[in-house]
């Protein structure tokens, strides 16, 4: 089932951007027309901050979950799939999306498990945020959704699902958009110590491994997820509102476990399901990802990123990156979201 939840408070708020978006839908087929084949339309400048909310939120039943999501633009347009991070939520993509809109596509920005609207339909669905479940998760909001393909993009833990989809699912993946690359991870090479200062970049990772990590984070998420956005984007001058919006989707119920059981997992210190196991197996070798793919990275990224010239070799199809300069950070969409709008479209027609 799909169901659509207004919310009144966000109402006001979200007037100057439901007004935009009305504008734009009106016309994204004419925009879309005037691209010929192979040609990428003209998008429109938009500045970070423009749309304080989506115009409205849905809900379906998808796998185990009850996803909450945004959808924007025709239901017969191309699909793009925007998944976001941690401690992030849909207002990543809230610029974004719009553009996209406009430019001709249906965009589905979806809330992971344990953020904003998303439930668990079973109290008794194990709390796993192993990496494989995630990507499982968003297969099944296609197959609800009746998406059997979609231009996929992401950043932080929604660019590793992203990355997952892509390498394991390529029939579902029609192109890549990856901020900070190829982000598929092993349990086994977690095991490897990094250099003393490799091993502080992540230094809440081992925080959440203690149980005054866990307690700390469910007392303080808030303000732990202010800290990580400051530290992980050090130029990007959000303000109080644009971090009070996102912030809200941490109050959901799972949140807590699902982040602190991702850490934990990745350290081997929490088990996955065995359902899992051979999706894991998999991820584990690190496939190459086939799919047209352009990789981005903002040239402020404060949060422990790859070389791009680590990653490279891991896309066998057509691929470029870019670098954004200016003082862009770790959540690039919302910081440069024209850059990332520009990004999907463009690969779309690698």
């Amino acid at each position: 089932m799909s169901d659509e939840i207004n919310h009144p408070r966000r109402r006001f708020i979200g007037a100057i951007a439901l007004s935009l978006a009305a504008t734009q839908f009106a016309s994204a087929g004419a925009v879309r027309a005037q691209a010929g084949a192979g040609e990428a339309p003209r998008l429109p400048a938009v500045a970070p901050g423009t749309n304080k909310s989506f115009p409205v939120l849905k809900q379906i039943d998808a796998g185990v979950l009850n996803v909450g999501y945004a959808e924007l633009g025709a239901s017969d347009a191309p699909a793009v799939i925007l998944l976001h991070g941690w401690p992030y939520d849909v207002h990543t993509y809230v610029d974004v999306a719009p553009v996209l809109a406009n430019a001709g596509y249906r965009v589905i920005v979806p809330y992971l498990r344990g953020y904003g609207t998303t439930r668990f339909l079973s109290a008794e669905t194990p709390r796993n945020g192993q990496q494989a479940v995630i990507a499982t998760d968003i297969i099944a909001l296609m197959d609800a959704l009746k998406i059997e393909k979609a231009v996929i993009g992401g950043c932080d833990w929604g660019a590793r699902t992203a990355n997952i989809i892509a390498a394991l699912w390529p029939e579902r993946c029609k192109a890549l958009v990856s901020v900070s690359g190829y982000l598929i991870g092993s349990q086994e090479v977690n095991r490897k110590p990094l250099s003393p200062q490799g091993e502080l970049a992540w230094w809440y990772q081992f925080y959440f491994a203690t149980e005054r990590g866990y307690e700390g984070y469910k007392q303080n998420r808030k303000e732990f997820a202010r800290l990580i956005w400051k530290l992980a984007s050090p130029k990007w001058n959000f303000d109080d509102a644009t971090f009070d919006r996102s912030a809200e989707a941490l109050e959901n119920p799972d949140h807590v476990d699902i982040s602190i059981h991702n850490y934990r997992w990745r350290l081997s210190l929490a088990e996955g399901e065995a359902q899992y196991d051979d999706l894991e197996k998999r991820l584990a070798q690190f496939p190459t990802i086939t799919v047209p793919t352009i990789t981005l990275e903002g040239d402020a990224n404060g949060a422990p990123h790859p070389d791009p010239a680590a990653y490279a070799k891991r896309f066998s199809g057509r691929y470029e990156h870019r670098l954004l300069a200016g003082g862009i950070g770790h959540n690039l969409p919302q910081e440069a979201p024209l850059a990332f709008a520009e990004a999907i479209v463009a690969v779309d027609r690698f």
